[in-house]
């Protein structure tokens, strides 16, 4: 949601680096090198992170798990970053729906813009390669324009339940050929980070995504989330997977 932000906790006074700047001539004709992403300059002028991509970028509906409570892993980025946050994903989106829909609302310059798209995509059954790239390209193309850093999140291998297959290797070769930094989500799986579809996070699974996406941005911080692990949490937490798991397989055999 525009406008989202939270302060992180952590006791670092890090932000977080940019690999690259983008350097220009300004009116004298002398070079005028953009601030890195996230620092104080930059958080004057910019408007912060903007996220595109599916349901598992938009995050809502869910259930506390661990003692996590719900929220999209861009806003967990967002909050340990201490930047505002815009969030344009939605739900059921393919590569082309961003492209349409989503690229068009762009209002930069940002701080930092975010990808993750491609789950719907591979579990498509028309899934078409060449029409992903293209689209990823053009995507890819018009946030360098909007945002100082852009960083692109791959889809999980194991991803849905019947499992999705080797489109998610075609998906995630497109995104790693495509991108220039990347924050690598290909084992991403298991009962504490992913729902019994294997398609979107727990709660504190999307904690865990926002750490990792921390890490490629070469971040030392990290979301201050508050995960229980105590054995009453771990307790409540199996019987409710456990009866996630059971919704999950009579939804498979009434489909």
């Amino acid at each position: 949601m525009p406008g989202s932000s939270g302060a992180s906790s952590s006791s670092g006074s890090e932000r977080f680096s940019c690999s690259r700047t983008r350097s220009t001539l300004g009116p004298s004709g002398s070079e005028d090198t953009r601030d890195r992403v996230g620092s104080p300059a930059a958080m004057t002028v910019r408007r912060g992170l903007v996220a595109l991509g599916d349901s598992i970028t938009r995050g809502r509906g869910g259930a506390p798990a661990l003692g996590v409570h719900p929220q999209s892993w861009a806003l967990w980025l967002a909050e340990a970053l201490e930047l505002p946050v815009t969030v344009l994903g939605v739900d059921g989106a393919q590569a082309a729906d961003v492209l349409r829909d989503q690229v068009p609302r762009l209002q930069g310059p940002y701080d930092l813009a975010t990808l993750f798209v491609g789950a719907n995509d591979a579990r498509s059954a028309d899934f078409d390669t060449a029409a992903f790239e293209r689209d990823t390209d053009a995507i890819l193309d018009a946030l360098e324009l909007h945002a100082a850093e852009v960083l692109v999140l791959t889809v999980p291998e194991d991803l849905g339940r019947p499992r999705a297959g080797a489109d998610v290797l075609t998906v995630n070769r497109v995104l790693h050929a495509r991108a220039r930094r990347v924050c690598t989500l290909e084992d991403f799986k298991g009962r504490r980070v992913m729902l019994p579809d294997a398609v979107h996070p727990t709660s504190a699974g999307m904690v865990a995504i926002a750490d990792r996406a921390l890490a490629a941005l070469g971040s030392d911080r990290r979301c201050q989330a508050d995960e229980r692990d105590d054995l009453v949490a771990r307790a409540r937490y199996a019987a409710w997977y456990a009866r996630q798991e059971l919704r999950d397989r009579r939804r498979r055999r009434a489909g």
